[in-house]
């Protein structure tokens, strides 16, 4: 397994506006092609930003979720401006990105069982990436540690535990100490922490819900804890937190690093989701559109764009029109949206900003991000784990 050297921001000069790229660096945004994903610069930089202060208050450490923007560009622009301490991703195939691209501290905070998947992860630390996975299962113990002796690596160990969301995880209690028990006396193996994500509420609009969730999560991992000193086992990582609990397991006291993701870009979806005073929660500005034109307007109350099923996830909803009220999307099929315009305000090729209503499944579909700012394309970051599904 060899490094590779990541692709710079000025894509090659070979490829071509409107074949193999969206955009060229220092075009006019109303010259880019379409539809595309552009990323507003300045509201990108301030959330990453935000967030790196709110963990550095909280006295947490922040893992970025790559597998929201599969970007190493983005991996890095976190670690620049948010103080980020890695990432953590769901694949090997992800995460042997980041570790080629340059990040030093990757998480696959999934189970790795099969053996192709184990015999790549275990040889990341070849990269000069500390690597990290999650364990739910005493076979993986030994499938993981023979693998480490087989290539003279390292890797480091969470103990997953459902916290709610119903899917990988033990119990809390007995059965992590059981699993750490063995990480630890395992070669090859360094037992790291737990892993204690609860997905299962993040999008929850309630406060009062998401807390409650949150605060059984909170107690599982405590208990744990301290029967994992009691066996003389230190958690050197307790992890979980996403862009809808950060604030609660930051301010656990038990939780010492966060996962959060969808914060950099946001989405549709996130911005449902109610603060302690119930207004929708705003510290985080849209900065991931889908820039569309209309490509229709055939119909007078009724206009046509390019972005349809294949520009976008619509798993958790339909996009809005960004700083529209007088015109919605209302349907879509493989290559077209359709937005409503009851006065006809649009013209064909008119360009529109629509926010995703999931940002990951929608960054998953596109290779490139057209980096704007102050209207001019200012840089083109590849998507970089595009495909990487396994």
């Amino acid at each position: 397994m060899t490094a590779q050297t990541n692709l710079s921001q000025t894509p090659p000069l070979a490829m071509e506006v409107g074949y193999d790229i969206p955009a060229a660096i220092g075009m006019n945004e109303t010259d880019i092609q379409t539809p595309c994903l552009v990323v507003d610069l300045d509201a990108l930089e301030k959330n990453i930003r935000t967030m790196g202060q709110y963990a550095k208050e909280m006295g947490v450490r922040h893992r970025v979720h790559g597998k929201m923007h599969k970007s190493v560009d983005i991996a890095l622009l976190q670690e620049q401006l948010g103080d980020s301490c890695g990432v953590c991703c769901q694949k090997v195939s992800e995460a042997e990105v980041f570790a080629r691209g340059g990040i030093r501290d990757v998480l696959v905070s999934n189970q790795v069982r099969d053996p192709a998947k184990i015999d790549r992860m275990v040889q990341l630390p070849k990269l000069g990436a500390r690597t990290i996975c999650c364990v739910d299962d005493i076979d993986n113990v030994a499938e993981l540690s023979a693998a480490t002796q087989t290539h003279g690596t390292e890797l480091e160990c969470l103990v997953e535990i459902d916290c709610g969301a119903g899917r990988c995880g033990v119990a809390a209690g007995a059965p992590v100490v059981e699993l750490a028990k063995a990480i630890a006396a395992a070669p090859g193996l360094k037992f790291a922490g737990i892993q204690a994500y609860q997905g299962a509420m993040q999008h929850m609009q309630s406060y009062t819900e998401r807390k409650e969730k949150i605060d059984i999560a909170v107690d599982m991992v405590a208990r744990s804890i301290q029967l994992l000193k009691a066996e003389g086992l230190e958690c050197d990582i307790v992890g979980g937190g996403g862009t809808g609990s950060y604030y609660f397991e930051g301010n656990s006291g038990v939780f010492n690093e966060l996962q959060c993701g969808s914060y950099a870009f946001m989405d549709a979806d996130y911005q449902t989701i109610h603060d302690e005073n119930g207004k929708r929660i705003s510290e985080f500005e849209n900065s991931l559109f889908i820039l569309t034109s209309v490509m229709s307007h055939a119909k007078t109350d009724k206009a046509i764009c390019d972005a349809g099923l294949k520009a976008q996830s619509v798993d958790s909803g339909l996009p809005y029109i960004f700083g529209r009220t007088d015109v919605e999307y209302v349907k879509c099929s493989d290559e077209h949206g359709v937005i409503a315009d009851p006065e006809g305000v649009l013209k064909v090729n008119q360009k529109l900003k629509l926010v995703p209503g999931h940002c990951d499944p929608t960054c998953n579909v596109h290779d490139w991000y057209v980096g704007v700012r102050n209207g001019k394309v200012e840089t083109l970051w590849p998507v970089s784990a595009r495909g990487k599904a396994f």
